[in-house]
């Protein structure tokens, strides 16, 4: 017995904890899907049958015998390729990583969902080193966006967005430093979460930048996001800085509506600098809201630069040994941006740490007096594969440089956001950010659990021909 392979994660966990279907069959199916569809798409780098399979088998005898299985019971999952997978180099996107001795054990995100239930099938696609907003790589491949072929994924958790809006596996883990969870979830078209800076655990994750990293969900439901954050977050020594906050479970509190939540909409830099359907998705979600009022990021412009130049300087410093050794074996792209950042002067990154202090303060006060603000997540929808250059507010700019414009000034302070997927007609998705307070993911997904329910924000599988 089994669930079909595109059903959430959520009915999966139920079929399977209440008997009414067998845990290695729906991951028998799953892995068909994948072998199937994928070869078009190109989300995987590593499918895990053998491991898979095996942890189903013992999942069912766990539940024959009659013992507690978790609230992610049978549930087959796939992470991006730089969380670490026992047995596996934790390639990172890159070609330098494959020659790494295999992880001895998975990430912790791996083991806290596996702990709920969950089945790890495989890793994903993602741009090298995670310097990357299209979901390209040249070393294994492009990923594809499932709802056109010839178009980008969104980057650089191309893979895990792909999957998801595939209908590979329900859920999928992906990392977000300046937006690349929240551009794949938006140009693929599914619900996407970047917690509060240090709420969810790093430990055996290969870093990008460590200042501004996150690791996330993505899925196709509201209720599989907050099922996946429930399980994965908490203290971790192995984390310095997702040591100190207690879990707080937000999965029973999504049907509760939004009640008298204060949400705005960002206006001044988050309402120009893009087309006209980005801004429309906005109004779409706010109208159902009922949001009227806006709000203004203070010096959001200034954010999104000194964001910019702290990605280049900390992300250059750490892979310095490499470009020195090996720099024939990078991106060509992704080297040149890497050696660019290496020769940042020292007071510019200093004048960006402290612009930084600054903005997160003044955003925290605009808290006092909304609880949720919501943003476009790109300023269009999801360009051509390959294509270097697009038009927005009339001025030409480089495609790659410029898709985390509305991303960059919130994970900049940590900030978290759910991103819900917009669909204005038969186009391809567009994306919306909601924004909450750090530490306040509930509020978050709580709009967003009503935006889906409203049948305003859907992430329906693609139909891949």
């Amino acid at each position: 017995m089994s669930v079909p392979a595109t059903s959430d994660a959520a009915t999966i966990a139920a079929a399977v904890s209440e008997g009414r279907a067998s845990a290695r069959e729906t991951v028998a199916s799953t892995l068909d899907r994948i072998a199937r569809i994928d070869g078009r798409v190109g989300a995987f780098t590593d499918v895990l049958s053998e491991r898979a399979l095996a942890r189903a088998e013992a999942l069912d005898a766990a539940i024959a015998r009659g013992e507690a299985v978790g609230p992610l019971a049978g549930v087959p999952f796939a992470v991006k390729n730089l969380i670490d997978i026992a047995g596996l180099p934790t390639r990172a996107g890159s070609k330098i990583n494959r020659d790494h001795p295999p992880a001895s054990r998975d990430g912790t995100v791996v083991r806290r969902l596996e702990a709920a239930g969950a089945i790890l099938v495989g890793a994903l696609n993602m741009g090298e080193y995670a310097y990357d907003f299209t979901g390209e790589n040249v070393h294994d491949g492009d990923a594809h966006n499932p709802h056109a072929l010839d178009h980008m994924t969104g980057g650089s958790s191309g893979g895990s967005g792909a999957a998801v809006a595939a209908g590979l596996v329900p859920l999928t883990l992906g990392s977000d430093t300046n937006g690349s969870i929240r551009v794949p979830a938006a140009f693929c078209g599914c619900f996407g979460m970047k917690p509060t800076y240090g709420r969810i655990s790093r430990a055996g994750s290969f870093p990008f930048v460590g200042s501004l990293d996150h690791l996330g969900p993505m899925a196709r439901s509201v209720t599989d996001l907050a099922l996946a954050y429930d399980a994965m977050q908490g203290p971790d020594p192995e984390d310095p800085v997702a040591t100190t906050r207690a879990p707080e479970p937000a999965a029973p509190g999504l049907e509760s509506g939004i009640g008298n939540l204060r949400i705005a909409v960002a206006g001044g830099y988050f309402a120009r600098g893009g087309d006209p359907e980005a801004f429309s998705a906005v109004a779409r979600v706010a109208d159902a809201l009922g949001a009227s009022g806006t709000v203004e990021l203070p010096e959001a412009h200034r954010a999104r630069a000194a964001a910019y130049l702290i990605t280049a300087a900390e992300g250059a410093t750490l892979h310095l040994d490499r470009l020195r050794t090996r720099p024939r074996d990078f991106d060509p792209a992704v080297r040149d941006r890497l050696i660019a950042g290496a020769m940042i002067p020292a007071p510019f990154v200093e004048r960006a740490q402290r612009f930084r202090r600054w903005y997160r303060d003044a955003v925290l006060k605009l808290f006092d007096g909304i609880d949720v603000i919501l943003a476009p997540a790109t300023p269009c929808r999801a360009p051509k594969g390959g294509q270097t250059h697009f038009v927005l507010d009339g001025v030409t700019l480089p495609v790659r440089a410029n898709i985390g414009l509305f991303t960059q000034p919130i994970s900049f302070i940590g900030l978290p956001v759910v991103a819900v997927p917009v669909r204005l007609d038969a186009g391809l998705p567009l994306g919306v950010q909601v924004i909450a307070a750090p530490w306040r993911e509930d509020l978050a997904l709580r709009v967003a659990r009503q935006l889906e329910r409203d049948g305003i924000c859907t992430a329906p599988v693609a139909e891949i021909a």
